[in-house]
């Protein structure tokens, strides 16, 4: 296994552990009664991790290709992004694949 590719994989393996543990605490944090001591916090927490999981997801897809670009080492970018976008394309196409089949 080269490089590139398993510099791909795990940054997707990464990506989709994190995606799947955000998944996990919306889902059973739902399930959590805070009533209405909320308030202002709930929306604006919402909005810090909407923020925090942009950032954190595309650092993890994004970060290491442009620092090869800036490196001057644009093939070698070009493959590292274009893998990590296949292999996550196929980790969420298998994904709604078992939703479908569920």
């Amino acid at each position: 296994m080269n490089k590139i590719f398993k510099t791909a994989l795990i940054n997707t393996i990464g990506t989709t552990l994190y995606v799947g543990a955000v998944g996990g605490f919306m889902y059973y944090g739902s399930m959590i009664k805070i009533g209405q001591k909320a308030g202002f916090l709930a929306p604006v927490t919402l909005l810090l991790l909407f923020v925090f999981s942009a950032a954190l997801t595309g650092s993890l897809i994004f970060g290491k290709p442009i620092l090869l670009y800036l490196e001057g080492k644009k093939k070698e970018a070009f493959t590292l992004l274009i893998s990590t976008l296949s292999i996550f394309f196929i980790i969420t196409f298998s994904t709604i694949v078992l939703l479908l089949v569920i």
